[in-house]
């Protein structure tokens, strides 16, 4: 057995060196994308280089000036991610994206009646390059079986890490037409026959 090979890539002007070991079939807190269980190599970052620039996504909910928003969110090391399993817990999360730096905490979304996990999260890194590290080589991988969707935020508040939908999850959710075993299957204001457009993104 002994220790896993070091591997050095570059990111940017950066090198750094990793230590990752490459499981049977699954990693040690659930399924998580072949990709980030094996070393970092060039054929990787050639595959997962997308820009770390900012989405057009704007928590509407946000208090304070668009201004302020923009600022904030160009200097956050605080990352949302999105679409997790409703099953997927802290630890995975944590196993995955502590592999860009270290984390400073995670902030699991919960319903905001049964305080349960509802598929979302909030990541925040000690350095702002971590989180950089993370949008370019998480963002699109594969946790659970899904695909992680991985943003940048302006930074937690206390009240966010609920759902903002009606039944106590995520808009998202509520008005989903497809049967998700992942999310709790049917959307509920579906199930109920009250249709509508959500949002394209809430915390």
């Amino acid at each position: 057995s002994g220790k896993p090979p070091k591997t050095s890539f570059k990111i940017g002007k950066q090198t750094r060196l990793v230590r990752i070991k490459i499981p049977k079939k699954s990693c040690k807190f659930g399924k998580i994308s072949k990709k980030f269980c094996c070393p970092i190599s060039a054929e990787m970052t050639s595959v997962h280089t997308p820009s770390v620039a900012l989405s057009k996504y704007r928590d509407q909910h946000f208090k304070g000036s668009r201004h302020e928003q923009e600022r904030l969110l160009r200097n956050s090391s605080t990352l949302y991610i999105g679409n997790l399993s409703f099953y997927t817990t802290e630890e995975q999360i944590h196993e995955l994206f502590s592999r860009c730096g270290d984390i400073r905490r995670i902030v699991m979304g919960l319903d905001k009646f049964k305080k349960t996990p509802c598929g979302f999260c909030f990541v925040e890194y000690y350095a702002r390059i971590d989180s950089e590290y993370a949008m370019r080589y998480i963002n699109g991988t594969r946790l659970d079986d899904r695909i992680v969707r991985v943003d940048w935020d302006a930074g937690f508040v206390e009240g966010r890490q609920y759902g903002r939908g009606k039944t106590g999850g995520q808009v998202r959710d509520e008005y989903r037409q497809d049967h998700d075993l992942g999310r709790g299957g049917y959307g509920k204001m579906v199930a109920m026959g009250q249709l509508g457009a959500p949002n394209m993104r809430e915390s």
